[in-house]
């Protein structure tokens, strides 16, 4: 059985989705880079600046809240204050972050780095993923293999693409790492 890894490089975080008041519509908010800090007597708070799609309107996404500087690794307070882009990735990726701040999470921009599948060999497909997403697993499948919606459900309905940890390929989101196995193939008519 052929291995074959596809890496999946994020090409932008994803936007965050919410009301702009100055639109008066719902739109996305791209993450700046930048962070924010205020310092309340012995306390920190600490937001990442999103700006709107359409007006340049900002939304400050809460990171921490009075806080206490001593309760954060210093390197990590350091890249606060110097706005290091690698930190402001890592907080913009994480959705739940996101979530938990009250917005929407919209696609991020992506690139599927990897070798393309030969059909007829079986192979043990890995997907992998920095972070957690939105991406739908059978999506990067459908892009990367060059298949029609009713041909991928032919082949999940067939078993000859299935995950190893039997998640549910037609609606599973990408996590860190999905394992599946490919061995049939069926043909597009």
């Amino acid at each position: 059985m052929q291995k074959i890894t596809w890496d999946i490089q994020y090409l932008s975080p994803p936007p965050a989705i919410k009301y702009c008041k100055k639109c008066g519509k719902k739109t996305e908010y791209l993450c700046s880079g930048l962070f924010r800090i205020n310092a309340q007597r012995k306390y920190l708070d600490i937001w990442l600046i999103y700006k709107c799609l359409d007006c340049d309107s900002t939304w400050n996404m809460t990171i921490y809240s009075r806080i206490n500087p001593k309760n954060v690794a210093p390197k990590i307070l350091d890249g606060f204050y110097s706005n290091n882009g690698e930190l402001a990735k890592r907080y913009a990726m994480d959705i739940e972050l996101i979530r938990r701040n009250g917005a929407e999470i919209g696609l991020p921009k992506y690139k599927i780095l990897g070798a393309n599948i030969n059909f007829g060999t079986p192979i043990e497909l890995h997907i992998k993923s920095s972070y957690p997403s939105r991406l739908k697993v059978s999506s990067l499948l459908r892009e990367k293999m060059n298949l029609s919606q009713n041909t991928f459900k032919q082949m999940i309905n067939s078993g000859s693409i299935r995950s190893v940890s039997g998640l549910n390929l037609k609606k599973c989101r990408l996590q860190a790492d999905a394992i599946l196995i490919i061995d049939k193939w069926p043909i597009e008519g």
